[in-house]
């Protein structure tokens, strides 16, 4: 994601996503299984254990995979002290005098595994892991991932994960909104959805223009944003920036998701008395930036595909349709400078590279109309011919323009 920001004053992206990391540590209490090579080694404070008394667990790969019978050994001081793991792959040592340094050893499978140093408190214990085998999973799964994503695309879902935001701000006469979207796919193979995600923009929404850092695959033609498949195992970043140009001093943004949002989070700038509500929002709180910009930030549970994302503002600045239109102007060439700059091929593959952004730009084209068209009527068999072989070309050819940009 780019630090920088996409419109005159505007708060800088980079500098909310940091809110939004906060808000989310606050207001969320769910736990995530720890990664293996985070916890490693590392001592972890553990005051329900009686007082001196240090747990050393030793595990395969990952927790839960117990290593019983195991010699560790527990240097206290220049003292070594042995003790052999249980079925649960801990082994315990007792009586320990508070402010001693320790550090725990064992080797398995012929792999020396070490703690870190650490001091004993004068309350409560300590635990640690010691965990085998960490590098050979990690390579054995990256290989695993690899492999899978080569493979032939199969019918799926994704979904707009639960890191994806909305960010609304007031600003030089005019409500500016981003979609920093990630399209998410679990699966180890890459999915085809059958066909593009086709996202409407609200009402009154204009001057659309990707962001950088956006996947090759995401364009925008007036009000229509279009995220074309198949979609890799992982994320696909699709970020988008519009403005509201006709917004009064109150407003309904309403936005329909054609697959799931894991979850909502929206942030919107507050000027003078703005307010924001939705119905989708079940924890509403406000935030500053370090720059001193005010955040209304809010979060909610999944919204199903097909659902709407409904939010209210009140309280918008009045403001005059003079430096209103001079400023959305300005947006717009901003924009267009922007996706030109993007756009420009590098010079060892100018000719061929103009050739497939022609042809995806055609091809992205028929493919939102024929989309159009199916959602007012059923296509007729050589129209549905038509969407089927366009779509596969224009996959190749974002295939192709991908090559290119890495081989640059």
């Amino acid at each position: 994601m780019s630090a920088s920001c996409l419109v005159p004053r505007a708060p800088c992206v980079f500098a909310f996503c940091i809110l939004h990391f906060a808000f989310l540590s606050a207001a969320s209490a769910q736990v995530n299984m720890p990664d293996p090579s985070a916890i490693a080694g590392v001592p972890l404070p553990a005051p329900e254990l009686p007082n001196a008394t240090v747990s050393v667990r030793v595990v395969r790969e990952r927790m839960g995979n117990n290593v019983a019978g195991q010699d560790v050994t527990l240097t206290v001081g220049n003292t070594p002290r042995t003790a052999t793991t249980d079925a649960q792959g801990r082994a315990q040592f007792t009586g320990i005098p508070p402010g001693t340094i320790v550090q725990a050893t064992a080797t398995v499978d012929g792999e020396a595994l070490m703690s870190q140093q650490f001091s004993v408190p004068a309350t409560g214990g300590v635990r640690v892991a010691l965990i085998a085998g960490i590098a050979t999973a990690a390579a054995r799964e990256k290989a695993a991932a690899e492999a899978a994503a080569r493979e032939p695309a199969r019918p799926g879902v994704v979904e707009i994960g639960p890191d994806s935001r909305v960010v609304v701000e007031f600003q030089n006469d005019m409500l500016t909104v981003f979609y920093l979207l990630e399209i998410l796919n679990n699966a180890r193979t890459p999915i085809d959805t059958g066909g593009p995600l086709l996202i409407e923009l609200p009402t009154g929404a204009a001057g659309g223009s990707v962001m950088q850092g956006s996947s090759p695959n995401v364009g925008v033609r007036g009000d229509l944003l279009t995220i074309t498949g198949p979609f890799p195992p992982g994320k696909t970043v699709a970020q988008v920036g519009f403005t509201l140009p006709q917004a009064r001093e109150s407003i309904e943004i309403r936005q329909q998701w054609p697959v799931a949002m894991a979850q909502v989070f929206v942030g919107v700038e507050k000027v003078g008395g703005l307010q924001m509500s939705s119905p989708q929002l079940t924890d509403t709180r406000e935030m500053t930036t370090e720059q001193g910009a005010v955040f209304i930030m809010g979060t909610g549970g999944r919204i199903n595909p097909g659902q709407e994302l409904v939010i209210n503002l009140s309280g918008v600045p009045a403001h005059s349709t003079v430096p209103r239109n001079a400023v959305l102007a300005l947006v717009v060439l901003i924009f267009v400078a922007g996706a030109w700059l993007a756009l420009m091929p590098a010079k060892s593959q100018d000719a061929q590279d103009d050739k497939l952004r022609a042809r995806r730009e055609k091809l992205m084209n028929d493919v939102v109309a024929l989309e159009r068209k199916r959602r007012q009527k059923a296509l007729s068999p050589a129209d549905e011919a038509k969407l089927q072989k366009a779509t596969s070309e224009l996959e190749r050819v974002i295939a192709e323009l991908d090559r290119g940009g890495q081989a640059a």
